[in-house]
């Protein structure tokens, strides 16, 4: 008989009028199975199961184990003979509690090939996860391993807790079957084909200036083990961290394993040359986020052409690649093409936003031919007013087909340079959202881009820009005019059609500096917002529309 079945044999010993539950001539173990001693818990104490508006005293399963776990003998024998089903909230209990040597046991006698720990790091202590990880090496390092040892993968990335909280539910709800049918597959990395006994997840986002403990501790042991386990990093994102201390890391991960980068760190462009070198080793890599790279004044263009020509060759090996954003990066003026033309892959999501392009930049958009399936395209703060159009029809004639989500917010689009897009944009039938706000057009104008847009019946979100006539000589947005034109919109569109949301945007105020959205019949604004917050308030839109970008 095993200590947890003493324990729960001293509570059963507790409550004399309890039913005959353990039968005779039955083994004692036969009820460890979870399903049988569930309903043994159940029968003996129902309202432990009851759910109660107060908060719920503890159950009998979380008493015993408690007990189970004060045990200073607790040995890996007696692990062994749990039940897996208990283990998920046992070691939750241990963590909770810092039952330290009971963790250690428990992370050797772990039965599932899994242990997600990055949702319960999330609690204070570092000295739980030392103890993880002593467990850990107690298993690297001996020779003969537990019986029924399994533990393969320490999951330290920032995902959703859905093991726990299935699990935690099952508890609740007796329904272990439907537990392990519920938890959701983790994708694995194919190096751990390999012959490394044990791979760590891990998402590295290195926000500060300095690492912090937890991810410091961590490095410095796998850096010790380096031989006996696998280092998997998927999402590297650098957002403020100098190059110098990221370097060290980039020497231990394993870049091939990289599926998401982003680098949003004001780096001069020599800067960049550092960088080059390891994004050309992140084969795998499916996404690449590249925001304020600046050019100095004292760099020369000679200079300047060498380094992007470093950089751009990079893409030559990223053979994955399916989505691209670069957001104020000030090289791309009049290089645009050199990295086009190493693109070996058809993307899926392209965003240049905030970045001074040449017309000639736009010709070679139009042309590059990784572009033809894009689904969305993001142009954002690119200022076209200057520029002719027709490369950017051409370019939506070509991803008419597949594209779903098209922004050209604050381009300083006019109205003379409207016309040339309306024929391709009336064919892009699966567009999802559409925003043009921030460009300076006159209601004539805006009434025959409405119109334009009748057919596209997967249209769920517009955002136009308000008209030009809707401000006094001085900028400042006169109400009554812009109600008035506003009903004579919405009358003219449900004409046409029955849109599902449109929205209209005001520029800048000169006394707050806020942008205000309002709806076609709304007596009010929708939403005032801070110019900086514009990005985040459309991005609240879609998600309340369940209408994000699909990749």
């Amino acid at each position: 008989m095993t200590q947890y079945c003493k324990t729960l044999m001293q509570y059963f010993k507790d409550f004399p009028e309890r039913p005959n539950v353990f039968k005779p001539g039955v083994p004692t173990c036969f009820f460890l199975r979870s399903e049988h001693l569930l309903n043994c818990i159940q029968i003996c104490f129902p309202c432990r199961f009851m759910k109660m508006s107060t908060r719920t005293p503890p159950r009998l399963l979380e008493l015993a184990g408690r007990s189970l776990l004060r045990d200073q003998a607790l040995a890996i024998s007696t692990l062994e003979e749990l039940p897996k089903e208990l283990f998920p909230p046992l070691f939750l209990e241990a963590f909770n509690r810092r039952r330290y040597e009971a963790l250690k046991l428990m992370v050797q006698a772990w039965p599932f090939r899994r242990l997600p720990l990055r949702p319960l790091m999330k609690m204070p202590g570092l000295d739980t996860f030392h103890a993880v990880l002593d467990g850990l090496d107690a298993l690297l390092t001996h020779r003969v391993r537990p019986r029924r040892w399994k533990l393969q993968v320490l999951d330290l990335q920032d995902v959703c807790d859905n093991f726990w909280m299935v699990w935690s539910e099952a508890m609740a709800h007796g329904c272990f079957p439907i537990a392990m049918r519920n938890r959701k597959a983790m994708q694995d990395c194919p190096r751990m084909r390999g012959q490394q006994p044990l791979t760590v997840f891990i998402d590295l986002w290195l926000k500060n200036r300095t690492l912090d403990e937890y991810l410091t501790y961590l490095l410095l042991w796998v850096k010790q083990r380096k031989d006996l386990l696998h280092l998997c990093c998927k999402k590297l994102k650098m957002l403020g961290t100098p190059f110098h201390n990221v370097r060290s890391i980039l020497k231990m991960v394993n870049l091939d394993c990289i599926q998401e980068a982003e680098v949003n760190y004001k780096w001069a462009l020599p800067m960049l040359t550092q960088f080059t070198p390891y994004l050309g080793q992140m084969k795998n890599l499916q996404e690449l986020v590249l925001s304020h790279m600046d050019v100095s004044p004292y760099t020369s263009p000679e200079q300047k052409k060498q380094i992007v020509t470093q950089f751009t060759t990079q893409f030559l090996k990223l053979r994955y690649l399916q989505k691209l954003s670069m957001n104020s990066v000030s090289f791309l003026e009049g290089h645009l093409d050199q990295l086009l033309s190493c693109l070996k892959t058809s993307l899926k999501i392209l965003a240049i936003t905030n970045c001074v392009l040449l017309e000639s930049d736009l010709r070679h958009l139009s042309e590059c031919p990784s572009i033809s399936q894009l689904k969305t395209l993001d142009l954002r703060g690119i200022r076209l007013a200057n520029f002719s159009l027709v490369p950017l029809q051409v370019l939506l004639e070509k991803v008419a087909d597949t594209l779903e989500y098209l922004d050209l917010d604050d381009c300083g689009i006019v109205d003379s340079q409207v016309n040339a897009i309306l024929p391709a944009l009336s064919r892009c039938y699966e567009l999802t959202t559409f925003s043009f706000c921030g460009n300076p057009i006159s209601m004539a104008t805006l009434d025959n881009l409405l119109c334009h847009t009748i057919r596209l019946n997967n249209l769920c979100l517009e955002l136009y820009p308000a008209p030009r006539e809707s401000y006094d000589a001085g900028g400042t947005l006169c109400w009554s005019r812009f109600a008035q034109l506003r009903a004579e919109l919405m009358k003219r569109v449900r004409d046409l059609r029955h849109p599902k949301r449109i929205l209209f945007r005001t520029n800048y105020c000169p006394q707050c500096g806020n942008r205000s959205f309002y709806d076609l019949e709304a007596d009010q604004c929708y939403c005032r917002i801070p110019a900086y917050l514009d990005g985040y308030v459309k991005r609240f839109l879609l998600d309340s529309w369940k209408l994000k970008p699909r990749s």
